[in-house]
């Protein structure tokens, strides 16, 4: 292999470890450009500052993500999940299993990431044309807990991972909106709930996948800690959450018409639980939750970018 081709080699490895093709939470930057007044969409200062936060997040995703794969890859969880028994998924993925990077390299890429977006979401909130305290508090306290994941805290690893991961999604809708409009109507809330439980519906399917890895290394997830019967019933209460959001967002200022536009989310999420819990396919639910949350996504844009708020 050539010194070009080892390069090339290398960055694939960490592109791989950055999970740079699951880009489902940095939809959230579109979503709150389509949130935002249309005079405000086209403003230099507020695209500046939403392309400024959204790099950011991509970075600070890519670090939580690489400190996740060196936890799993320590813990064993992974060689469980990952291994020559779970063929449907790509150990690839994985460059610390694959052989691709070592443990250092995955510590510095990590370092540098998380450092290079903390400093690009301070450059957001310095340039944002507003600053209320509750954005302020909600972006401080989403960049501290970014990295603690499966590290130093271990947040995924004492019971909040489920939490976590709707959490998140949340914050990076509501923060980044209340920098830019200084406001949060509760359309916008709706909105950023149901974005959240995007994720949450993906990675919960998941968890059903991943319970004995998970619970050889003491994850304790809800499919760990629960029953089939009552995980199943867990996801059932959730996806009942997001269809009551849909149902009641026309209380919180939606347009009369939101839950038909919705309906396509609302068929894909019965047929992902049927597929998991009554046909047993809980790798094909757990992809079509990803599609079920771009899909949801796109149907919020187009809400927004017809006047829905």
């Amino acid at each position: 292999m050539t010194a070009l081709e080892t390069t090339r080699s290398t960055w694939r490895a960490y592109a791989r470890l950055a999970k740079l093709d699951v880009f489902d939470y940095y939809l959230s930057a579109v979503l709150v450009w389509t949130l935002l007044a249309p005079a405000a969409r086209l403003d230099d200062q507020t695209l500046g500052v939403l392309v400024v936060f959204g790099v950011g997040e991509v970075l600070l995703m890519a670090g939580l993500v690489a400190l996740d794969d060196l936890t799993g890859y320590r813990d064993g969880s992974d060689l469980v999940n990952y291994g020559p028994d779970a063929p449907a998924r790509r150990a690839l993925r994985k460059p610390l299993l694959a052989g691709t990077l070592t443990e250092a390299q995955v510590v510095r890429f990590a370092v540098v990431t998380t450092v290079l977006g903390a400093l690009l979401w301070t450059v957001a909130v310095v340039a944002a044309p507003h600053r209320p305290a509750w954005a302020l508090v909600l972006t401080a306290v989403t960049l501290v807990l970014y990295p603690q994941y499966s590290w130093g805290l271990r947040l995924s690893y004492r019971g909040f991972q489920e939490l976590y991961i709707a959490a998140l999604g949340w914050a990076l809708v509501l923060a980044p909106y209340g920098l830019l409009a200084g406001d949060v109507p509760g359309f916008v809330v709706v909105q950023a709930l149901l974005f959240g439980l995007g994720p949450l519906l993906f990675g919960v399917y998941s968890n059903t996948n991943d319970i004995a890895g998970d619970r050889r290394v003491g994850r304790p997830t809800v499919a760990v800690l629960t029953t089939p019967r009552g995980n199943a019933r867990f996801i059932a209460a959730v996806s009942l959450v997001e269809l009551l959001l849909i149902a009641g967002a026309p209380l919180a200022g939606a347009p009369w018409w939101f839950p038909l536009a919705m309906l396509p989310t609302i068929l894909l999420r019965a047929n992902q639980y049927a597929l998991c819990f009554r046909r047993r396919d809980i790798l094909r639910a757990r992809r079509l939750g990803i599609w079920i949350h771009r899909v949801t996504v796109v149907a919020l844009l187009a809400v927004n970018l017809v006047g829905g708020h």
